[in-house]
């Protein structure tokens, strides 16, 4: 029987300049392989190792890249290995298959949203009147599923974002601070649903997952193993389950890690040698 694997992207397996975390020597710094352009500028990256791991894991399992960017801002992506049948997007609220959005999946899902949580339109209004022009750079929709803000991080009030949290636990909806975003997201748009229809279609009996955020939380825990990396939301807060390994490792290196480790497992053999 198949494994899936359904990894988290940015700051998981792929990162940002400024999320790479090299601390080491500039001579003993891991090769990187760009791996995103955006508006022709160099974007995300990962380690060149990683990209081999990437490859071999795509050969041995079914991996599944699972992301709370929109279909437009995942399809940028170049990842390597071979090319993922499957993929979700926008938090679960999207299934791609062979690159295209199931119709019925997103159905299902809407639906859900509609009967289970305060409409977008209302969370967008609060964020737009809530919101210090001080420090809110961007203001978007995401495949008219949930907003986010782009702001400055280091300007930006955490009162401001703990008061959201509660307004949006009171209509159903998350509130997760990655980076420079802030976003407000439905609560009944899980990754975890997603990937668990995923396995439903493939036939798979066991599930790795990893990821950083809180976005991720419910995905980890509904993986048959779980692994987050040292940085994150995740890894700020504690956040821990028995299936779950939380790792040391921080920055680009902790993909490289975390492909080590699913790579172990698939091969039945543990975490691969140098881990």
């Amino acid at each position: 029987m198949p494994v899936l694997v359904a990894s988290d992207l940015d700051r998981t397996l792929i990162y940002s300049a400024a999320a790479l975390a090299l601390t080491m020597p500039d001579a003993r710094a891991p090769r990187l392989l760009c791996v995103e352009v955006h508006e022709s500028k160099p974007l995300s990256y990962m380690t060149e190792t990683a990209a081999q791991l990437l490859t071999d894991l795509g050969d041995a399992a079914v991996f599944v890249p699972t992301t709370t960017r929109t279909r437009k801002q995942y399809q940028r992506i170049n990842l390597p290995g071979p090319e993922p049948t499957y993929a979700i997007c926008a938090n679960g609220g999207h299934l791609l298959v062979d690159g295209v959005s199931d119709p019925d999946w997103h159905a299902q899902v809407t639906a859900r949203l509609a009967d289970e949580c305060a409409p977008l339109a209302e969370v967008q209004e609060h964020l737009l009147r809530a919101a210090d022009p001080v420090w809110v750079r961007k203001q978007r929709v995401a495949d008219d599923l949930f907003a986010y803000l782009v702001v400055e991080r280091e300007l930006l009030d955490e009162d401001w974002v703990k008061e959201l949290a509660v307004w949006a636990e009171n209509r159903g909806w998350t509130v997760s601070l990655q980076g420079r975003k802030i976003y407000a997201v439905p609560k009944p748009l899980k990754k975890s649903a997603a990937m668990r229809e995923v396995a439903r279609r493939t036939g798979a009996d066991l599930t790795l997952a990893a990821g950083d955020s809180l976005l991720d939380a419910d995905l980890l825990l509904a993986a048959d193993r779980g692994w987050r990396p040292g940085h994150g939301e995740l890894a700020d807060t504690g956040f821990t389950a028995p299936s779950l390994r939380a790792l040391p490792d921080r920055g680009v290196l902790a993909g490289e890690r975390i492909l080590r480790e699913f790579l172990g497992v698939v091969r039945g053999a543990g975490p691969e040698p140098g881990a």
